[in-house]
């Protein structure tokens, strides 16, 4: 029962509750506490005045307000309740337990009284320190509240259960710890005198045994107190209104806010309730029975990973030495690698481990308090907490959903040494991931038959080699610009055929293809050489294989700027037209010098977390979860400039999200940024700050709101990452070093919806400095 004792304290106080009320917010407070965090309004600023003066303000309206007052200033630790031209501000206070309280801004006035029994000033306002939901008091003051009878009965039985063991009645000298009591004799047994004076069979065999803990609190247990109704308190609890959801007195309904509501029996709603207590807690058990075979796995698993790292270590060990002294210099920096993945995946598991202990200690800590409210036997007192009771163990019940009990890390090492190099390549010596399970794809094999040109387009076919087994994700095709200077990217995707329009007449171009996968990117294909017609008139030749490996001459052309199409089409010259579609795979660019095109994507639903939830052709974006999730684009990138944009079209409760880029294997069930996976910008209303790796960096000033756009950059020839926020540079370069294979991705929960903006030009400013630089 240990770790029921967090739900037994105050969070302000950090000690058993003395004297529990309930708020409306369904948590509990000592009474005594409760004055002490009490703050008084001004007159001029309370519901009361305000209702008044016609303004038809609600209670709550006037703290949304300040609601700034109380989180703008969580960068110092501290925070305030202001907001009122006479309360002056306070700083705030820790509770033993770590929750943020607040003084009273005025000290309470001399008085005779007890604090339990002290009036409570005019206008007192009182925040919860867990939900920070705000109320005002009205004329009953803290008598308004209902005591939680419940809550004080078990905390009795808990304290009474902590103390000293009970001693056995019939030992003779030194009693033993009693293990037993018979309820119908009503005598404590140790297990050798049980079996000595208790036997199991004969006429004693029907009485009742049970734990000594239990037997002391059934001896001590007093009359249940009658409940009274806290707006007629000469009145008991006798009803149960079915709106309010709480027990009312025979004079609430014939005078009071029930007399027009639906009422039931107390004590039918008494058991009605604890009976979906008791199933509620059936499915929390069998996750708390799975979290615990889950830990005892992942505990496993730091073992396992241990032993693979030491015997990995020695098989490294084991190559290098076999390349004598010139792999010397490399064997330290591959130990160190391997070091490093150890240290990785032992952090990731050890992480894992501890958030699922805390979740596990906190959940049989709310099973434990349950079974213990249930067994209390006041019906009203129950029902005053039963719904909040059952709606936190469907809540704990789902942060055990899908994904959480799997682990994020395997225990393999996804390296492999290769050592057949010439002793002359020592130094490009490096980790090669290669497993069986999923090797990068074959190198893809142009189709000479189905290539051909036609006036200044051309069309390009491949497949995949005949018995290849490993499933490619998509294919990059490049071009030069038929000058014989360098490939760049033309068309990236999972079509395998292809036509390039708007290129020059009578030119030589080169072409290379080249698949990939979630491992990695093939080999280049054979380089194809594609010539266009000498004039437009010209019918559609096929091209002349096996081409001559000498280019052609080539003719002088004059500069022109044209727009490249790229059209997946069908063999026979049958194209799709995607010229009105979101999905069109049109790219402006400057022929002469083939600068790099725009590329048109969406959000991909394969690599998306399963509680995203894509619209609009997958190109708007939500979250059905309060927790954020990660989602990628179609369209990686390796090579060139690109720029997109996102559109805020809703923003609820001030959220985080976070744009960027990502790895394809990035974790989707956090924050973008919190692995070394992903590269992204997180910003609220009011500022921003880069992380990658869980290191927060460049905080600026700067937020968004609905209707924003942010502007995402990435420019793989200078190797950095920019963002923009209204057309508007946020910060400095966030990422510089930026090298590899890239997916657009964002993060984002339920508060947020964005719709993704593609094909767009680098901005002109952007263009301009790049130009000059």
């Amino acid at each position: 029962m240990e770790e029921m004792e967090e739900e037994l304290k105050c969070p302000v106080c950090g000690s058993f509750y003395r004297e529990p009320i309930i708020l409306p917010c369904s948590h509990n407070l000592c009474q005594a506490c409760a004055r002490n965090i009490l703050v008084q309004t001004p007159e001029s600023e309370s519901p009361q005045s305000r209702r008044a003066s016609g303004s038809g303000v609600s209670d709550y309206d006037y703290l949304d307000l300040d609601k700034m007052s109380l989180y703008s200033e969580a960068d110092s630790g501290y925070g305030s309740y202001g907001g009122f031209a006479s309360a002056p501000t306070t700083p705030c206070q820790k509770s033993p337990n770590g929750v943020r309280v607040f003084p009273p801004a005025m000290p309470p006035p001399a008085t005779h009284l007890s604090p339990a029994l002290a009036p409570v000033p005019r206008n007192s306002c009182i925040t919860c320190p867990q939900c920070h939901r705000s109320l005002i008091l009205d004329d009953r003051g803290l008598r308004g509240f209902p005591k939680n009878r419940v809550l004080e009965g078990v905390i009795d039985r808990y304290q009474q259960s902590k103390a000293a063991a009970l001693k056995c009645q019939l030992c003779e000298k030194a009693p033993k710890e009693a293990t037993v009591m018979c309820e119908q004799c009503d005598v404590f047994y140790c297990d050798p005198c049980r079996l000595r004076c208790h036997p199991p069979r004969g006429p004693l065999a029907k009485h009742r045994l049970v734990p000594p803990a239990q037997g002391r609190v059934s001896r001590r247990l007093s009359p249940r107190k009658v409940s009274t109704c806290t707006d007629h308190e000469l009145e008991n609890h006798s009803m149960y209104c079915v709106q309010c959801k709480m027990p009312v007195c025979y004079q609430c309904l014939e005078e009071g806010k029930h007399s027009s509501h639906e009422v039931k029996a107390l004590g039918a709603m008494w058991k009605l309730h604890k009976s979906q207590l008791s199933q509620a807690l059936n499915g929390l058990s069998d996750r708390a029975k799975e979290a615990k075979e889950f830990l005892v796995q992942l505990r496993n698993m730091v073992q396992q990973i241990q032993e693979n790292s030491v015997e990995f270590e020695a098989c490294l060990v084991a190559q290098c030495d076999a390349l004598i002294d010139a792999l010397n210099r490399r064997k330290a920096q591959l130990l160190a690698r391997v070091n490093k993945e150890h240290e990785h995946k032992l952090k990731v598991v050890r992480d894992q481990i501890s958030h699922c202990t805390v979740k596990l200690r906190q959940t049989t800590g709310l099973m434990e308090y349950c079974l213990e409210v249930i067994k209390e036997n006041d019906p009203s007192g129950f029902l005053q907490i039963s719904d909040a009771l059952i709606r936190r163990v469907h809540l704990t019940e789902d942060q055990w959903g899908k994904g959480t009990l799997t682990p994020r890390m395997t225990t393999d090492f996804d390296l492999s040494l290769d050592n057949s190099p010439l002793l002359q390549s020592i130094h490009q010596l490096d980790f090669v991931q290669v497993k069986a399970s999923s090797p990068v794809p074959a190198t893809p094999i142009l189709q000479l038959e189905e290539c051909c040109t036609h006036n200044n387009s051309a069309t390009l076919s491949w497949k995949q080699p005949p018995l290849s087994t490993v499933p490619a994700d998509g294919y990059i095709l490049e071009l030069d610009d038929g000058n014989g200077g360098q490939f760049r990217e033309v068309y990236v995707g999972k079509e395998t055929m292809c036509t390039v329009d708007g290129l020059h007449f009578n030119s030589t171009y080169n072409a290379r293809v080249k698949a990939f996968n979630k491992t990695g990117v093939s080999p280049y294909s054979k380089t194809l050489v594609l010539q266009t017609s000498e004039d437009t008139d010209s019918e559609e030749q096929t091209l002349p294989f096996p081409v001559p490996s000498e280019r052609l001459p080539l003719r002088r052309m004059s500069p022109f700027s044209s727009t490249l199409n790229l059209q997946p089409s069908f063999p026979g010259r049958s194209y799709f037209d995607f010229r009105s579609s979101p999905h069109q795979l049109s790219l402006h660019s400057s022929l002469q010098s083939l600068n790099a095109p725009v590329a048109w994507f969406a959000f991909d639903p394969g690599s998306a977390h399963s509680d995203i939830i894509l619209s609009n052709d997958n190109l708007t974006v939500t979250c059905s979860s309060y927790d954020d999730r990660v989602v990628l684009g179609k369209t990686g990138f390796s090579k060139g400039v690109h720029y997109w944009e996102l559109t805020v079209d809703r923003y609820d409760n001030h959220p985080d999200p976070a744009f960027g880029v990502a790895r394809m294997d990035v974790m989707k069930d956090v924050m973008l940024g919190k692995d070394d996976k992903a590269w992204a910008m997180y910003v609220d209303n009011n500022r921003s700050w880069f992380m990658h790796n869980n290191s927060h960096t460049n905080r600026t000033e700067g937020g968004i709101t609905k209707g924003a756009t942010i502007g995402v950059l990435l420019d793989l020839n200078r190797k950095n990452l920019t963002f923009f926020i209204n057309d508007e540079q946020q910060g400095p370069i966030a990422f510089d070093n930026v090298e590899g294979l890239f997916f657009p991705a964002v993060s984002l929960n339920r508060n947020v919806q964005v719709t993704l903006h593609t094909g767009l030009a680098v901005p002109d400013f952007y263009s301009s400095r790049a130009s000059i630089a």
